[in-house]
């Protein structure tokens, strides 16, 4: 679905605070909604956006958790869990507490498994959220 050839390989993800993971996995879970809202369809940007704003939020990717739990490695679970329990100096706008909290613990998951190169599991995540 996308390359991760440019990744410094010599970044240990275990090293990041799940903040940090969360920032880069923010990135990549957007990068990735984008790439699957376009999806080889031309579409004016508008429409796209609106579609990708649908996957990327606080609410969605709470949900989104509920979809992939099971398929979770108990590593995978626990950078989850630490990204959740992270205490973050923003505060939520517009979604719940709750909601936000899980979406960091979802941004901190795809930021780890972006930056240790598990773009196939990333994608295979991914493509159970969208089901």
């Amino acid at each position: 679905m996308f390359d991760l050839a440019g990744i410094d390989k010599a970044c240990d993800p275990t090293l990041l605070s799940p903040l940090v993971l969360a920032y880069i996995g923010d990135a990549v879970y957007e990068l990735i909604a984008r790439q699957y809202t376009v999806n080889g369809k031309n579409a004016p940007v508008n429409v796209i956006n609106s579609r990708t704003r649908h996957l990327v939020n606080a609410a969605a990717q709470s949900c989104s958790y509920e979809k992939i739990k099971d398929m979770l490695t108990d590593e995978e679970a626990s950078v989850y869990r630490r990204g959740r329990n992270a205490k973050s100096h923003t505060a939520a706008k517009n979604q719940t507490v709750t909601d936000y909290r899980r979406a960091t613990g979802i941004e901190a998951l795809f930021g780890y498994l972006y930056l240790k190169g598990s773009s196939d599991r990333i994608c295979e995540l991914f493509e159970k959220i969208t089901q």
